[in-house]
This record gives structure tokens, C-alpha cells and sequence, in this order.
């Protein structure tokens, strides 16, 4: 309250904490909450927020974010790591790039809905504090820089063979950068000038890390068709560049995987919207939803999209009814695959409450079990991608399952239903 009563800017980080996924993490509420409470106490006539990007080509930590991902602890900083860190100054990390969001002014928020602080209740000031939190998120997301690793990591990633030509990436790079144009999104001026060699820049340095091997083309078939393929132990790093930007493709994502679920050519919007709340509500801890549009309004908007691209087209004469295109259910499938990895994580953790009673493990021990379902699953082929196997994602998935009241064996409905849906979806 002194701070905002003197006039100090004060420097909020709205996750709480460094993210090990690449992506943003929920907002914590608890300073907001501290905030909201010295503006209704009279602290200053306005509190403005201004939500500010911050975004790398590469970060330094790749190698500690993969360990805390993939189940390790996170090391303690020391002095000696300092010493240590002098080799990565030799090395390119590319840019790092800061954007600024319009600020929000809790004041103008407040006299549109023709309200004051003073007269919210507890419950409404706690519901403002959530509302603010993700339109704060919401607009760091909006401000976003899609850089060359994030899209390059997305198309191959997101490419359904694990051995690929580099002409099909390339297609997909093309998806992508068209459906990026339709949401307006930031891009990297590399992207915007040039971006295809922008994107073999990033091949060379992935060649260079080996996360990505380069097969020659075979001179006895005659092809010239230079081939790609993924190292399996390295997807995990790759996935993290492939979430730098993948707020933009969320909603298609659901959309996709709505229409997919249909099992026909033929669609009304409306038959989307319940698939597609399902999606928003099964995915809420790990990835913001817009607050200030409804689902309809988003979904009408990834439509428009999909049809630009060709991927769909409208009805001559039915209203809000689209037919999918023969080449159009390839990019929905593409789209789809954003979300394969969650919901693989997310079918793990459904298999442990399956096999195992109520409180039968405390946290941490839960955790390490369904760490080893997870990899084991994997080895089975029931799960087919390694990114799939994160601590992170697990974490998410049982926080879920708990507040939708999947505790243990017991909630063989809650269970199956979820199961049915996830097996569906995939």
C-alpha cells in the first residue's frame, strides 16, 4: 500500500516462476489478491497493469529445464555454476525479444461494468482478481513472438511420421505461417522477411545439437529428396520450443480435434461447441482461455481461418454448415496434433487413479508411480510420444482429475468417462 501511495512501479511476475514447459503457466493470484486489497483501501486512484513479453530464440537452461521436465530435481544455484556458465557466452544464443501489451486500467474495467472497488464484495473482488489475472495472461500470450525455433520445432513436432521429408515440413511451415497471419500474430523479423531460410538456419543449428538427423537422398532410387528424422531422446527439448508459440494454434487445435471427432465432411458449428468446451474445461491447467469472448465467438474465428486456408468450405445453402476439403483433413489432423501430447500425459494419470485406491500414495510417491506407468505405457506403444512422459503435464493431470472428483478406483464413472473421451479425441 506504501509503494502504490508514493507512486513506485512495482515489477509483478504473474506465473510465479520460470517456466520448464515453454509455455505460460496459470497465474498465481495471491499478489494481485494483495494489490486489489491497498487499491479498495484507497491506496491510488488507479492501478494500471502492463503486461510485458519477454522471449528467447534459446534459452541457457535447456539442459536443466529437460531434466526438471523428465522427473529431476531442480539444482540449486551456486557460486561454481557461475564459473561454469562462462563457456556459454561463446556461444550463439540469438535474440531475445521484449513486447508490451496496452496497459489495463483497473479504473476504466471498473466504470465499464459502472461499478467502484468500494462496493465489491469479497466474492466479486475474488472474482475480478481471477478475471484480471487472465486477461493478463491473455495479453502477454497476444504479444507473443513466434520465433524460427518455435515454428520449425511445431512442424516437426507435429508431423505424424517419424522419419519425414523435408518437403513436407516445409508444408506445414506454410500452414502454420497462414494460419499465424489470420490471428495476427508477431513474428520474428527473420520470419517476416525471409522466412523459409530463416527456418533452414534453425535446421542447421537443431543438425548441429543433434536433435535432428539429416538422411541424404538415395542416389540409386534417382530421388533428390532429402530426408529428416527425430532423435527420440532429444523431442522433449524440441517440445519445449514447439510451446513457445503455441498459444496461437490452441483454438484451432480444439477445433480440429471437434471437427475430426465428427466422423463426417459434413458439420454445423453448433455441433462443435460441446467438444470444444470440453476441451477448454479438460485442458484449463495448461493453457489460458480467452475471457473476454465467448467459445462460440473463437470458434467462428478459427472457422473463418480454416476456410482461407481451404481447409474447409462453407455450405452453398445450409447456414453455418462447412464441408472439410480432401486436403483439408490433412491440416486438421496437423492442427490436432497439438494436443496429442497432453492428452497422452493426461490418459497416464487416468491409468493410475484406475489402478490404484484413494490416498494410497502421498504426492511425491504418486508422482514417481505414474512416472513409471508413464514409461511403461510408452514402451508398450500405448502412449507413441516421448514428450508425453512430463512431470509437468502429470502434475497438471492429477490436479484435474482431483478437483473433478477422480480420487482412486473407486470413481469408476468419473473414470470411464474421461477415458472414453481421451481414447476418443486421440
Amino acid at each position: 500500500r506504501k509503494l502504490l501511495e508514493e507512486g513506485f512501479n512495482i515489477e509483478l511476475f504473474i506465473e510465479g516462476g520460470r517456466s520448464r514447459t515453454g509455455k505460460l503457466i496459470m497465474p498465481k493470484l495471491g499478489m494481485l489478491s494483495i494489490l486489489l486489497d491497498a487499491y479498495k483501501n484507497g491506496a491510488c486512484p488507479d492501478m494500471v497493469f502492463v503486461p510485458i513479453y519477454i522471449g528467447y530464440d534459446r534459452v541457457l537452461e535447456e539442459g536443466s529445464y529437460l531434466n526438471e521436465v523428465e522427473g529431476g530435481q531442480k539444482r540449486p544455484e551456486s557460486f561454481f555454476q557461475v564459473i561454469q556458465a562462462r563457456k556459454f557466452l561463446k556461444k550463439r544464443f540469438g535474440r531475445i525479444y521484449i513486447k508490451f501489451h496496452e496497459p489495463i486500467s483497473i479504473k476504466d474495467r471498473l466504470e465499464q461494468n459502472h461499478t467502484s472497488i468500494s462496493s465489491l464484495e469479497q466474492k466479486e473482488i475474488n472474482t475480478l482478481c481471477r478475471y484480471l489475472a487472465f486477461r493478463i495472461i491473455n495479453a502477454i500470450n497476444k504479444v507473443t513472438v513466434v520465433t524460427p525455433h518455435a515454428l520449425t520445432a511445431s512442424a516437426i513436432l507435429n508431423c505424424s511420421r517419424k522419419r519425414f521429408s523435408r518437403r513436407h515440413m516445409l508444408f506445414h511451415i506454410e500452414t502454420l505461417m497462414k494460419h499465424l497471419h489470420a490471428q495476427n500474430a508477431l513474428l520474428a523479423d527473420t520470419l517476416q522477411v525471409e522466412p523459409f531460410r530463416a527456418v533452414d538456419q534453425v535446421l542447421e543449428s537443431y543438425f548441429q545439437q543433434k536433435l535432428v538427423e539429416r538422411i541424404e537422398p538415395d542416389k540409386q532410387s534417382g530421388s533428390d529428396e532429402v530426408f529428416l528424422t527425430v532423435d527420440e531422446n532429444k523431442r522433449t527439448l524440441l517440445e519445449y520450443y514447439k510451446n513457445n508459440g503455441i498459444a496461437f494454434f490452441i483454438p484451432a487445435a480444439y477445433t480440429a480435434v471437434s471437427i475430426i471427432a465428427k466422423e463426417a465432411f459434413q458439420f454445423s458449428s453448433p455441433e462443435l461447441y460441446d467438444d470444444y468446451n470440453f476441451l477448454r474445461d479438460f485442458f484449463q491447467n495448461e493453457f489460458a482461455y480467452d475471457v473476454d469472448h465467448p467459445p462460440e465467438y473463437v470458434i467462428r474465428k478459427t472457422l473463418k481461418a480454416f476456410i482461407d486456408d481451404a481447409i474447409l468450405m462453407p455450405h452453398p445453402t445450409l447456414p453455418d454448415t462447412y464441408n472439410v476439403t480432401s486436403a483439408g483433413l490433412r491440416k486438421l489432423r496437423f492442427f490436432a496434433h497439438f494436443l496429442k501430447t497432453y492428452l497422452d500425459s493426461y490418459w497416464v494419470v487416468l491409468n493410475y487413479f484406475r489402478r490404484y485406491p484413494a490416498n494410497t500414495h502421498n504426492p511425491k510417491k504418486r508422482i514417481r508411480k505414474i512416472q513409471s506407468r508413464g514409461a511403461l505405457m510408452y514402451k508398450r506403444g500405448e502412449i507413441t510420444l516421448k514428450e508425453a512422459l512430463s512431470k509437468v503435464n502429470y502434475e497438471n493431470a492429477v490436479n484435474y482429475f482431483i478437483a473433478h472428483d477422480v480420487k482412486g478406483s473407486a470413481s469408476t464413472k468419473k473414470i470411464n468417462y474421461y477415458d472414453q473421451n481421451i481414447q476418443r479425441f486421440l
